[in-house]
């Protein structure tokens, strides 16, 4: 898929964990974890949305685009 989901590093980067993540914006660790590993085949705004706030992003931040040719 052409859609990469770097909720990994963004959480590297903030030194936080999924479980922390999860209490913070009230979605399951298991289904953060779907998000994570980028076998999610969709996501809410509202979600987005939670996870930019809690984690001081844009939603550039979190999913990047990357040409199948690549």
């Amino acid at each position: 898929m052409a859609i990469v989901v770097n909720l990994d590093v963004m959480l590297a980067k903030r030194k936080m964990k999924l479980n922390e993540l999860s209490e913070a914006i009230g979605i399951s660790v298991q289904n953060l974890s779907i998000l994570k590993t980028g076998k999610a085949r969709a996501i809410r705004f509202s979600t987005l949305d939670a996870l930019c706030r809690i984690l001081g992003c844009t939603p550039g931040d979190i999913l990047e685009h990357r040409s199948d040719n690549a």
